[in-house]
């Protein structure tokens, strides 16, 4: 009867190798659906951002479109209209204006 107790407590209890495994699949969806899209997300802004020229089409963040005209290292200088300049941030432009106009018709195209 002792021995049984003995071999019954050193065999250890299933119910927290079941526990365990559960946490851990909780992890692996976490990260799978969590941390990794947007670990991908943060990385294509930051070479969108690194690959950015003079020239090209942009939005910033609260919507304002306009042409980049020059960069200095942080600052970016937009042309908004003829002869209209502003000064941003460079990690204010959220995308560039091609993406942003096709996201727009195609959700007209979807309604």
């Amino acid at each position: 009867m002792i021995t049984e107790l003995i071999l019954l407590q050193a065999g250890g209890n299933p119910n927290g190798l079941v526990n365990m495994g559960f946490i851990l699949l909780m992890f692996a969806v976490f990260w799978l659906f969590i941390i990794r899209p947007q670990t991908k997300k943060q990385k294509a802004q930051s070479n969108f951002m690194n690959d950015l020229s003079k020239g090209d089409k942009v939005v910033t963040g609260s919507g304002i479109l306009g042409k980049i005209v020059k960069i200095e290292d942080e600052i970016v200088t937009l042309e908004i209209d003829q002869k209209v300049n502003i000064r941003i941030t460079k990690n204010a432009i959220s995308k560039e204006l091609t993406d942003a106009v096709y996201a727009v018709e195609k959700s007209d195209q979807a309604k």
